[in-house]
């Protein structure tokens, strides 16, 4: 396969260097590799902090590769990375295998950059592979992974999106289990998702939106497992369009790219042949060079396969399939989609698996006790309230919303005002005891950010004795 017309990630300096009236960006070889540190952690009260399960890490390490720089101005200033149509460098170190364990996949070593001449001087900023695992390791917990992206379901109300589906799902080159998440909001026509694929970029404007940075769906889905790929149809303007995006470790490790390159496919509905048709926005040479990375590389081996892909999807919506799933450090599937026919279970301590489905106590039981590894217990109370009309179906059946507050006994309701904030950043919080306390062990907040739980039973007070048991709070 020519690696010349594959998709890449690249800095957005290069808008307006066209190949062609749709053409967006073109990119220069890489002449090094360097490294940036910056820190992640941002203001608690100014944005959307994660649970202690979903938190962001302090620090990351990003290795881009970058082309010689001619003034004084920064790299990492030009913005967000969007996807872009041009060619990989050379591949500057061999192929390396994938270790299928999470927390060992990111360990291997870097070679030299590639040497290709730069053009006219410009400053671009290439995101190198090890970017897309270092980048994932901001989700400790699996589950915290999947939050995200029922997020992005959630958000997709506002374009008329009715559910979001999660279950288990086959892949047809080897028979291996693999996740697929799908919604039926507005979809993605081909500039969405270049956009969706990109990093930094987001179109979520509203102040509703839980998510709005343009990060989620690259770090929870590289989280889950080592390769994802997105099937978006959208109607606009009675044009239906649809798109196959390919974000995949597994190519870009094996093949030896020394930068994000995403393989992207789009097809449109043509209402005078009635017939759906190729985009051939970069030529058919291009379009052809993606085709044939996707056959190679994703789960399905013909372009029936992938378009067969699209037969549930409706007129608009997004299916999105994570295969190759990660296995923990004892080597055994890190999501368990056998436990529990009806749920997504995290292998976790047989201890504690135990405890679960024993229910040999009021404690064992509780939602408290079970969410941390139970998807259908956690995805009940992750959000505050749901629109009516919208369904969570995992495994499928209807998810049933669990409010924490209704098992509250001898409620009150306090007015928290955070310490140097408007008037407008407070909020009722909702405080008493669990209806089984004093033989519950649990206490804690459990805190809402736009709706979406990002601290499950934050214990506030770290009680020795049993003072605190059995009281909890919402807010």
């Amino acid at each position: 396969m020519s690696s010349a017309n594959v998709v890449e990630l690249s800095a957005d300096d290069m808008i307006g260097k066209s190949r062609g009236k749709k053409s967006k960006r073109r990119l220069d070889s890489a002449l090094g590799t360097i490294e940036h540190e910056w820190n992640t952690q941002t203001k608690s009260k100014k944005v959307r902090r994660k649970s202690k399960m979903r938190q962001e890490p302090e620090e990351n390490i990003v290795s881009v590769a970058s082309s010689t720089i001619q003034n004084d101005s920064s790299a990492l200033d030009q913005g967000p990375s969007p996807v872009d149509e041009s060619s990989p460098s050379i591949p500057a170190f061999g192929p390396a295998p994938i270790c299928r364990q999470f927390w060992k996949a990111g360990n291997y070593d870097m070679g030299e950059g590639s040497k290709t001449q730069h053009q006219k001087g410009a400053n671009h900023l290439h995101v190198h592979p090890m970017f897309l695992h270092s980048n994932a390791t901001s989700h400790k917990w699996a589950f915290g992974a999947i939050a995200e992206l029922l997020d992005n379901a959630v958000d997709e109300v506002r374009n008329g999106a009715t559910s979001v589906v999660v279950d288990k799902t086959t892949n047809p080159r080897d028979g291996s289990p693999a996740l697929l998440i799908q919604d039926d909001g507005g979809g993605m026509d081909p500039k969405t998702i270049r956009r969706c694929m990109s990093f930094g970029f987001s179109d979520k404007k509203t102040k509703c939106s839980i998510g709005q940075y343009g990060n989620g769906f690259k770090t929870s889905s590289m989280r889950l497992g080592a390769d994802v790929i997105v099937f978006a149809r959208r109607l606009k303007k009675r044009t239906v369009s649809q798109s196959v995006g390919l974000l995949s470790y597994t190519f870009l490790r094996q093949s030896g790219h020394d930068r994000i390159v995403v393989p992207l496919l789009d097809y449109e509905f043509n209402p005078s042949t009635e017939k759906l048709g190729p985009i051939f926005s970069y030529g058919k040479e291009h379009f052809s060079s993606n085709l044939s990375v996707l056959l190679q590389w994703s789960p399905y081996s013909t372009e029936e396969m992938l378009l067969k892909q699209f037969d549930d999807i409706g007129h608009h919506g997004t299916k999105i399939v994570i295969y190759n799933l990660w296995l923990n450090d004892n080597g055994d599937m890190e999501l368990d989609l056998n436990f529990d026919v009806e749920d997504i279970r995290v292998n976790a301590d047989s201890k504690l698996l135990q405890a679960g489905s024993l229910k040999t106590s009021a404690s064992d039981h509780h939602i408290a006790n079970l969410y941390p590894f139970s998807l259908r217990v956690y995805s009940s109370f992750l959000y505050l309230r749901l629109p009516q009309e919208f369904k969570i179906i995992l495994r499928g059946r209807v998810v049933e919303h669990h409010n924490i507050a209704d098992d509250i006994k001898f409620p009150e309701f306090i007015l928290y005002k955070p310490h140097g904030q408007s008037k407008e950043a407070a909020v009722v919080t909702t405080i008493g005891f669990l209806k089984d306390a004093p033989r519950m062990k649990f206490h804690g907040f459990n805190v809402y950010h736009k709706n979406s739980l990002i601290l499950p039973f934050w214990r506030v007070k770290h009680a020795t004795n049993n003072t605190a048991r059995g009281v909890v709070g919402e807010y």
